[in-house]
């Protein structure tokens, strides 16, 4: 790869874990298998480059066959880019990159043809070829293509494996990422991995190359209760700091307003009640059936997530409740099995028919609009190592997701790295990798409940001094626990954990819960999805500009600001904004 980036050498720290015991070679490594990562790898081979997909669990097992409403396009007659960018921009309250956000409209109606192309299947208008559209909260629109009714993500998900596996892609299935391997000078040489059993290599190994994709999805996981499969533990993220690239946004964690309300004792992947059920024409009532939104916005149900989430809230602490109501009784049966069926089935496996009845509704952490900052091509900070999907902070969400715009993210930045890639010309051997960074210590495998209850207690839909303090406080005694049990080897000290997949999975939490507490406690203000509840005002003139975070070898954190709301460059010099007054300590 000829681009060069602000990192200087391997600076950073990395897991503790075994020595690879096997490795390949590739030009490029893809991590991940959803949306993001299957058409980037696709898009590489597709351009001559020997390319292997890693992903932790099977191919089609990551977070993309879990969207249900859709992905958004300016498809429809009367729609354009332009109507999708003022939508996007509206929703990120303040902090979209324009710039990016118009690559993502202006190219996503032919990303999503060519993914037709392909073979994926969107559902038509009755009687018609047309793709059949409908709307999500936050668009002025109908620009939500769906498939399968409400099963939009397991369909492109089908397509693009297929297609991976009719091109003879290698894969690497069932195999957790654990850190990037760098040169001297710091770029790119692969990662090391750790395959669970089932796949093609026992143990940790490495996947040698001058490109590394991350596309590994979000970290739901760090919450109690998320929409995100098991696997969202913010592997990615954490991968990438321990390597020294810069993460912005982590504080701008969506909480999508309606999943299913299971008790307040539920923990782990909650069913999901798509946007598309509010599009199509449910309300959103308390007990007594009254419509709170009504008034609130001119979108009514259909706001902005953030907006309908903070609704939710208000309502339930004011009512003394646990939660509110998604009516769409008026549907009836047909309409019901014909447009979700996923969703009927998943409601009446808990004990409750929407055809019949209200459905108990409140938010859970969903999506992550930041995570690796990178350039309009995918680059991070790092030189060789790409970032898109869920992982990457591409500028296009700002500080709150646009519904149905996260598919489409993934389709056009994948095709956007896989074209940077191509365009560097052969690829380069990578250097041999130079492993002389710290180890970090790790935290016992079931700390992560811990991790999880101190993240929603403090750092969940409302936030505030007070309660990011007291989850900042609890983190760091996590930390250095382990930091303790892996420096004091006498019988009396706690035990070390053992490195394996539940304790990097754990340490892993930890890394972006703390970076992710340390940006909420900086952003004292309420935009988009950042909700605190000492700073309920918007304050454009303070904080309409970004965090960039890294973490150094002495693994303290570095908080910079940017000066606008723009981002500088990933690759060559970039300016270096005065740092925060305070930095955290770091995982």
């Amino acid at each position: 790869m000829t681009a060069t980036g602000t990192a200087t050498g391997p600076t950073g720290i990395r897991l503790t874990a075994p020595a690879p015991g096997w490795s390949i070679t590739a030009d490029v490594v893809v991590v991940g298998s959803g949306v993001a990562g299957l058409t980037a790898a696709l898009r590489c081979a597709a351009a001559g480059r020997r390319t292997v997909v890693v992903t932790k669990a099977r191919l089609d097992d990551g977070s993309t066959r879990w969207a249900q409403g859709g992905i958004a396009a300016a498809l429809g007659d009367g729609d354009t880019p332009e109507q999708h960018l003022a939508d996007t921009l509206v929703a990120g309250a303040g902090l979209c990159d324009e710039e990016a956000v118009r690559a993502l409209v202006t190219e996503g109606p032919d990303a999503v043809h060519r993914l037709i192309a392909a073979g994926a299947r969107f559902d038509t208008a009755h009687g018609s070829d047309e793709i059949a559209l409908t709307r999500e909260g936050g668009h002025h629109r109908n620009r939500i293509a769906h498939a399968g009714g409400d099963a939009t993500g397991a369909e492109i998900s089908r397509a693009l494996v297929a297609a991976v596996r009719s091109a003879g892609l290698r894969t690497i299935e069932n195999a957790l990422v654990l850190d990037l391997l760098t040169d001297a000078e710091g770029r790119t040489a692969g990662v090391t991995l750790h395959v669970m059993g089932e796949g093609q290599h026992d143990g940790v190994g490495a996947v040698h190359a001058p490109a590394v994709v991350l596309a590994t999805g979000g970290m739901g996981q760090v919450f109690s209760a998320t929409t995100n499969p098991a696997v969202s533990t913010g592997d990615g993220v954490a991968l990438a700091l321990r390597a020294g690239a810069e993460v912005s946004d982590l504080e701008f964690v969506q909480f999508h307003p309606t999943v299913l309300y299971l008790g307040p004792e539920a923990e782990g992947q909650q069913p999901l009640i798509s946007e598309a059920v509010r599009g199509e024409g449910a309300h959103l009532v308390d007990a007594d059936g009254t419509r709170f939104m009504v008034g609130q916005h001119e979108l009514a149900e259909l706001a902005p997530r953030d907006i309908v989430a903070k609704a939710i809230l208000r309502r339930s602490l004011e009512q003394g409740v646990e939660h509110m109501y998604l009516d769409a009784r008026h549907f009836g049966a047909e309409m019901w099995e014909r447009r979700f069926p996923t969703i009927l089935a998943a409601c009446r496996a808990h004990g409750i028919d929407p055809v019949t009845e209200p459905i108990p509704v409140a938010p859970a952490a969903h999506y992550a609009s930041g995570g690796v900052r990178t350039d309009l091509s995918g680059r991070t900070t790092v030189p060789g190592l790409y970032a898109c999907g869920e992982v990457a902070c591409t500028g296009v969400h700002g500080a709150n997701r646009l519904a149905s715009n996260s598919l489409l993210e993934g389709l056009v930045f994948a095709e956007r790295i896989a074209a940077d890639i191509a365009a560097d010309g052969p690829a380069v051997p990578a250097s041999a990798p130079v492993e002389t960074r710290a180890s970090l210590p790790l935290l016992q495998p079931e700390a992560h409940v811990a991790v999880q209850r101190i993240m929603t207690a403090g750092a969940g839909v409302l936030r505030s001094a007070a309660s990011l303090a007291r989850a900042a406080e609890d983190l760091d005694r996590l930390h250095q626990e382990a930091v303790e049990a892996a420096s004091d080897p006498t019988p009396a000290s706690v035990k070390a954990p053992e490195p394996g997949v539940e304790a990097w999975e754990a340490t892993n939490l930890l890394c972006v819960a703390r970076v992710l507490v340390a940006a909420a406690r900086q952003r004292e203000e309420t935009r988009g999805c950042h909700w605190r509840e000492d700073h309920p005002d918007r304050d454009d003139a303070s904080w309409r500009r970004h965090f960039r975070i890294t973490l150094g070898a002495d693994r303290t954190l570095s908080v910079h600001t940017t000066q606008t709301a723009g981002f500088p460059p990933t690759v060559g010099p970039a300016p270096q904004p005065a740092p925060l007054p305070d930095t955290e300590p770091t995982p």
